[in-house]
């Protein structure tokens, strides 16, 4: 051990009078590579390995998850499945036209409003993509907001969540019908001038009602999250949380009003009308009675 301190410190000495013997580091370093290679293999490969079976592990725990996913959504599109031949068979009974399904075309965010104060934001789609004013906006969970300015190749979207905002909701459960309004918080939005008696409570799913003309029936807005009593005051104090992602979602979905469906000539109803709306026929009576 003596010899090697020695034999160290002169190298250190050497090394740090003389010029040349940056040439033999050099040289020691390529000569020590394979060394230091080899010893580092077995820990790269126990490494390799831990991360090849963690990995399986992850994409074996992933499969599960999703044949668990895929045979939940089949068992509801199955019931969807019998619901929708239910809704067809007693819409004939009832001689009712059937639904339309709305067209749509996708957007993409572009940015959002810095100004804290307001919830807007603006997508890719403008007036040369069919966008209007007022046009309801969409993302995989529920309504988002509604249109409120048009350029050629974009839009600007006011959120249900700004402070400005209000649409009329119903409750999904019974039908009971009220104006949501935006708090000014992502998450928090009002249900206005709510009866105390009235039948809501948390984890009423509130859906569009369509009644303004403006969002088309049975999108999902928001749901209950809070209903306060106050003793002695006529409405009662309801909460929602909207459905939409409205800060992690970038694609969207542009809602346009469906085509009406053709009546058929002979689905048409033969109307009577009376003799004074008949063109010419109060004449006819008068000239009758003349005669």
């Amino acid at each position: 051990m003596l010899i090697c301190a020695v034999a160290a410190s002169a190298l250190m000495f050497v090394d740090h009078r003389f010029t040349r013997m940056e040439e033999v580091r050099a040289q020691l370093t390529t000569v020590v590579a394979p060394v230091q290679w080899l010893v580092a293999l077995p820990s790269d490969v126990l490494t390799w390995g831990a991360l090849a079976l963690s990995e399986q592990r992850a994409l074996v725990e992933e499969n599960r998850r999703l044949r668990e996913q895929i045979l939940h959504l089949s068992h509801r599109v199955q019931h969807m499945s019998s619901l929708t031949a239910e809704n067809v068979r007693l819409r004939e009974l009832l001689g009712a036209a059937a639904r339309l399904e709305a067209p749509y075309i996708t957007a993409e965010l572009l940015s959002l409003d810095a100004d804290p104060f307001t919830h807007q934001m603006v997508i890719d789609r403008g007036r040369r993509n069919g966008v209007f004013v007022g046009q309801p906006v969409m993302d995989a969970s529920g309504l988002v907001g509604q249109v409120t300015a048009v350029s050629a190749y974009s839009s600007r979207v006011l959120m249900v969540a700004d402070a400005s905002h209000a649409l009329p909701v119903q409750i999904n459960r019974n039908g009971l019908r009220f104006v949501l309004q935006g708090s000014g918080q992502y998450d928090a939005l009002r249900v206005m001038h709510v009866p105390d008696t009235a039948d809501i409570r948390v984890g009423d799913l509130l859906v569009t009602s369509g009644l303004a003309g403006r969002f088309p029936a049975g999108y999902p807005v928001a749901r209950v999250t809070e209903v306060v009593h106050d003793p002695g005051q006529p409405f009662a104090r309801v909460t929602a949380e909207p459905v939409a992602r409205l800060q992690r979602s970038r694609h969207f979905l542009l809602i346009f009003p469906p085509e009406p469906a053709p009546v058929p000539d002979d689905e048409m109803w033969d109307l009577e009308l009376p003799d004074e709306l008949i063109p010419g026929a109060s004449l006819t009576a008068a000239t009758e009675e003349t005669d």
